[in-house]
């Protein structure tokens, strides 16, 4: 249980200590892993992944949003806030402090409504 914190911990404070422009690189073309064809949605590169991901959040108005990473048993082992701007986003999600398993990641606006959700496996 003490190690299951402690990677917790370690999730959050690497979330944590990035500043919201770190997550929002400048993107002038989208691969084809990361196209989102509606108006709002959450696209991650690749479902299997081993020390971090690139995930697409694209949304039709500017906001605040919070990205939460979900556990098998549905429990939030991360959680960051972020602004991002109309269209796509561009992030890097780093997941080298989770332990292997099967995960869900999601945005939720404001309001604590649903926009996307997706899953993944932590290698």
């Amino acid at each position: 249980m003490k190690k299951l914190i402690g990677l917790l911990f370690v999730s959050l404070f690497i979330f944590g200590c990035n500043r919201d422009d770190d997550f929002l690189p400048v993107v002038n073309e989208i691969s084809d892993e990361l196209k989102i064809t509606e108006n709002i949605g959450l696209r991650l590169e690749k479902p299997f992944v081993t020390d971090e991901v690139s995930m697409n959040v694209k949304i039709d108005k500017e906001q605040v949003l919070t990205i939460r990473i979900f556990d098998i048993s549905n429990r939030v082992v991360s959680r960051e806030t972020i602004t991002v701007k109309v269209g796509d986003n561009i992030l890097k999600v780093y997941t080298s402090a989770l332990p292997s398993s099967s995960y869900r990641i999601g945005i939720f606006d404001s309001k604590n409504k649903q926009l996307g959700i997706t899953d993944f496996n932590k290698l």
